[in-house]
């Protein structure tokens, strides 16, 4: 193995955990994130001659992924099984781990946004990808990034019902400060 070729190794394995956080966009459940950045990676060291020296491999993996799940999406709706019989429509239980009030009204306020909007929102303010790779992995302008992002804020303020993140942010401390008193509360 060429010199290059154990850099570009490296930096495969050092992109996983932001190749894992990105999948938590496209799947709900953390097997399904998996299997995806899985298949990813495949794909990624299969086509490692396709990439482009210079360009960014992490923009390059996220195309990838982002390309692989809509592929998923579209043959899950040709092989979609009945509704009656289907395991995956049954009801599954909560995890039992204590969750933060804040952080699941968050989650499902984001789960809540178009997937085009919640996926900008994760890119650059969970990943902290720019705009600019944000618009190459999303195949779209980077005006339009922007303008997803600001509608994806928007729609997470206006879902948890705030007028203004700071108002979120005087929430968050209430809520820190007050987390022991919501719990006891819950249990009565």
């Amino acid at each position: 193995m060429t010199r290059s070729r154990e850099a570009e190794g490296i930096s495969i394995v050092d992109l996983i955990p932001a190749l894992r956080a990105f999948a938590r966009t496209f799947c709900r459940m953390p097997d399904d994130a998996d299997d995806l950045v899985q298949e990813t990676l495949t794909k990624g060291l299969a086509n490692l001659d396709k990439f482009e020296p210079g360009t960014r491999m992490k923009s390059w993996l996220f195309t990838i992924m982002r390309n692989t799940h809509y592929t998923r999406i579209k043959a899950a709706a040709r092989e979609a099984p009945g509704l009656l019989d289907c395991a995956s429509s049954r009801p599954i239980s909560e995890a039992s781990q204590d969750w933060s009030v804040q952080s699941r009204e968050v989650h499902r306020a984001i789960q809540k946004l178009p997937s085009h909007q919640r996926e900008v929102l994760m890119l650059i303010g969970v990943l902290g990808v720019s705009y600019e790779e944000t618009a190459e992995i999303c195949g779209c302008a980077v005006g339009t990034v922007k303008s997803r992002l600001n509608r994806a804020r928007a729609g997470v303020l206006e879902f948890l019902g705030e007028s203004s993140p700071q108002t979120l942010v005087e929430r968050r401390q209430y809520l820190s400060e007050h987390h022991w008193d919501l719990e006891a509360a819950r249990r009565r």
